[in-house]
């Protein structure tokens, strides 16, 4: 495995490794941790039995190379904060760390803004309260800001574990924040792996640190701030899209394209900040692999983004919790890439992604009927909505293939 991308089950979140090196040294990159429960039954074991593969002293830690929170949110860095509980304990016992980590990236929600806004403390309990189902939020939307809000003081635990464990913060960007800028080159890594960030871009976080700001100075000038007038008043769904990191890896002739929540348009954006894309219709870049951002939310993608960025392995990261991957999605991807070939790789079986999705849907109806929504959503139809009746042999053809992530055998691609 020279260069190669391993997918985890992760739930309904991202748990990603990438392999790079060569046989003589080779190298990890971890990327997300996906939500509770993923760590001790997927991420945890596939460390152990690296470690036993890799490692001749069985006392010796394994060495991740560099481990990669692409954004602030549950679904993502859960996991990685079981780790780091993990590694405190054993470094408060005086035993010897399982895994050794030589460089953290990671963008805090109190880096990006500049600050521990006391102001906002009220918004992360809405947003807590949003995720646990204690109050209703009324669009998926609104739940991508509450999944943010929650996760702010996640993101602040893993920088204090970070420093507890005394792993290097983005060491190889200066210790600065994890940004792409106007023609940003890539970021040469030991081991042959040269990164290139596509996203967050620098001018949308100052964009968001100066909106910050003025909702800052509004809230000095309430004597109380509601925590939903706190989430209408600072955060709205361009939030998610802001934080994710983007990246483009590049090792011995191949690419994997690796998204985290971001939305296409603003990776197309930082692509073609980074001068992989110019601004002609006919632009195009191809890659090995792509991580299809949002776990293949609709809301995050539109036809313009697979035309152009086109891959030979298309990855979908999600159990079909809040409704991802989504059927519309996939069917963009068919009509745009017509009879090309390509493969597709998902985490989950059809049947339990359908399933899953088919919960989300119709309790988003019952939320839709309940507020007497007009255009309130349909009956869920099999037919019309599931990814099983869409993806039949006769539409995948010969060209088209499924791969699916077994739980006890590593996918890598």
């Amino acid at each position: 495995m020279p260069f190669s991308l391993e997918v985890l089950r992760a739930r309904k979140g991202d748990c990603l490794i990438v392999h790079y090196g060569d046989d003589g040294d080779k190298r990890l990159m971890l990327i997300d941790g996906g939500p509770s429960g993923v760590y001790a039954r997927h991420l945890r074991p596939r460390l152990e039995q690296l470690r036993h593969e890799r490692v001749q002293d069985e006392q010796d830690p394994l060495a991740i190379n560099v481990l990669m929170i692409s954004h602030v949110d549950d679904d993502h860095i859960q996991g990685i904060l079981e780790l780091t509980r993990e590694l405190r304990v054993q470094k408060e016992g005086r035993q010897t760390p399982f895994v050794k980590v030589g460089s953290l990236w990671h963008n805090s929600f109190d880096e990006i803004v500049g600050a521990t806004p006391r102001q906002l403390t009220a918004s992360v309990q809405f947003g807590e309260a949003a995720l646990s189902g204690r109050v209703d939020v009324e669009s998926v939307d609104d739940f991508d800001v509450a999944s943010v809000l929650a996760s702010i003081p996640q993101g602040r635990r893993l920088r204090e574990d970070a420093q507890f464990l005394r792993w290097k913060v983005n060491r190889e960007l200066g210790g600065k924040l994890v940004m792409a800028g106007k023609g940003s080159k890539a970021v040469e890594l030991d081991g042959g792996l040269a990164v290139t960030l596509i996203g967050p871009l620098q001018p949308e976080l100052v964009a968001l640190q100066k909106a910050h700001d003025k909702w800052l100075e509004e809230c000095e000038k309430r004597a109380r701030t509601k925590a939903e007038s706190a989430l209408a008043a600072f955060v709205d769904k361009s939030i998610p899209n802001l934080s994710s990191i983007v990246v483009l890896a590049r090792s011995r002739g191949r690419t994997m394209l690796l998204t985290g929540d971001a939305r296409g348009d603003k990776i197309l954006k930082g692509l073609k900040a980074a001068r992989l894309l110019d601004d002609s219709d006919d632009s195009s870049l191809h890659v090995d692999v792509l991580k299809m951002p949002h776990h293949g939310s609709a809301n995050n993608m539109e036809p313009v983004f697979l035309e152009r960025v086109t891959a030979d392995h298309y990855v979908f990261s999600g159990d079909g919790e809040h409704g991802n991957p989504e059927r519309a999605t996939l069917e963009m991807l068919f009509d745009v890439r017509g009879g090309d070939e390509f493969d597709m790789h998902f985490t989950y079986p059809l049947a339990e992604i359908d399933a899953e999705r088919k919960k989300d849907w119709e309790k988003e109806q019952a939320k839709e009927r309940k507020r007497k929504k007009v255009d309130a959503r349909a009956d869920w139809s099999r037919a019309r909505h599931a990814l099983a009746p869409f993806l039949t042999p006769a539409r995948l053809g010969r060209k088209r293939r499924m791969r699916f992530v077994d739980e006890e055998t590593p996918h890598l691609l």
